[in-house]
Order: structure tokens, then sequence, then C-alpha cells
């Protein structure tokens, strides 16, 4: 009797939450936590484990997570999650993220903001800065600093990427290279143990690394989800980094290394 009323509860619960809202969490979770499991979410969402493995493998029908037993696990590290999910992802994070790092710019600073949604959330700190000197290859950062007229913005040339806005390419490249500015803040997909900042898009990646190179001061801007990532393309590493602005502990091993650089770490 008391198997039906829990049956019955969890059958009234799976009601209130639609698979539509449990799939957008469950996604968030593999990504903060690298893998699901199927008890684990069943407990976390109060419904039953038929019900997750039905949200399971419609996530991995859709590309967005690989099933292994007993779980699911993030698909390998060839490809970016879609903007859209990435948009959303660790939002509150994120805003904390470039509150820290906006207080590092002054007024009347010039700096390079790259592609990514934790540099979008830069330049949305960055709206009551004055006499900005903002020079990107992100057009989401372009429309946001729109809202501040106090700062002048340049846009690097470049062929443009319809999935997030982003100019990569030689011609963005080349706009990059014509600046020498005070300082880059830059986002990547992924931080390795050993301190490498990473990315998916060559194109995307030889523009960050100019950005680097053309600007005195360097300013990482990554959450949390981004120790547990893979990516293949290296834009630098951690300790040629004046900054990094994160939202929660470094790894152990990355830790223990980042106490001998000289980069500081901002939580």
């Amino acid at each position: 009797m008391q198997y039906a009323q829990t049956r019955k509860k969890l059958r009234a619960k799976e009601h209130r939450m639609p698979q539509s809202f449990r799939q957008p969490d469950i996604l968030e979770i593999a990504r903060r936590d690298g893998k699901v499991t199927v008890d684990g979410l069943a407990e976390h969402f109060g419904v039953t484990v038929q019900t997750i493995r039905r949200d399971l493998a419609e996530l991995a029908e859709a590309g967005r997570l690989s099933r292994v037993h007993g779980g699911a696990v993030l698909p390998s590290g060839l490809s970016n999650i879609a903007y859209q999910d990435r948009r959303g992802l660790n939002a509150q994070a994120k805003a904390q993220i470039a509150r820290r790092a906006a207080e590092l710019i002054p007024d009347g600073a010039s700096l390079f903001l790259n592609i990514g949604t934790t540099t979008e959330a830069v330049a949305q700190a960055l709206l009551h800065h004055e006499r900005l000197l903002v020079v990107t290859n992100n057009m989401n950062v372009a429309n946001i600093l729109m809202g501040n007229p106090g700062a002048e913005v340049v846009v690097a040339g470049g062929t443009m990427r319809h999935s997030d806005g982003g100019l990569i390419g030689p011609m963005a490249l080349r706009m990059v290279e014509q600046f020498s500015l005070d300082c880059a803040v830059i986002g990547c997909s992924a931080l390795s143990e050993s301190g490498d900042i990473l990315d998916f898009d060559l194109g995307e990646v030889s523009v960050s690394q100019a950005m680097l190179q053309q600007s005195a001061r360097k300013i990482l801007v990554a959450d949390g989800s981004k120790f547990s990532r893979k990516a293949p393309a290296r834009i630098a590493r951690l300790d040629e980094m004046d900054h990094f602005a994160t939202d929660a502990d470094l790894p152990a091993v990355l830790a223990e290394r980042v106490q001998t650089w000289k980069t500081e770490v901002l939580i």
C-alpha cells in the first residue's frame, strides 16, 4: 500500500514538472559534474527512474549527452555546447565573475573582449564605465555596449558565425593586430589541471591569442564548470594571465601550481 502511494506521489510530481523543464536542469548538472546517474536524477527531481531514462534517451538522441551504464556523460570534447544552452548556463556565476573583472578595469581604459557568454557578461558589467575603448570580435558584446554612450566600440571584421555572433578569420586577426591596448579580457571553453586555457575553434583561438599578445594586462574569466570540460585547442596557459576571475575553488592540482605563478585568482 505504501509503495503504491509513493508511486502516485512521484507521478504527480512528474505531471507538475514536464520533461521540457527537467532536461535543461539535467544538462546543467551534467556540465557541472561531468556526468549524471539515473538514480541520482530520479531522487533529485522526485520522479521514477523510468522517467529519467526517457529523458536521457531523448538527450542522447539529440546529441546533448552520451549514454553510459547507469546514467550519461557529456559528449566528447570536440565540439562546443550550443550557444543558447551556454547563455543560460551558470548565468548568476557569470554575472558575479563579470563584476569582479569589471572592478579591475578603470574608467578611461582600452580593452579587448573575445567571443563567449562570460565576456558578454563582462560587457554588461561595464555599462556604467566611462571613456572606454573596446575592441571585440563578438557581435553580442558590441550590441550590449550600445547601451553605454561612454564606450567607443570597434568591431573586428571577419567571418561571422551565425551560431553565436562571433567574428573569426584572417580579417579579424589582422584588425586585432592593429591595436595595443591596456588589457584583454578573454573567456574559454575549458581549463585543464595543468593550466592550459582551451577552446574549440582554431580561428577563434588565433584571435584570442592576438588579443593577449597586444595587451599589457591579461584577464581570464571562466566559471567552475570549465574545470571539468575538455577542448582540443590551446589559447595560452594560466600562468600567462595577470588575473583569473572565477566562482569556484580551483581543482587541487591546479591550485597547487598556481601558488607559484604570478596569476591573481579572484573568487
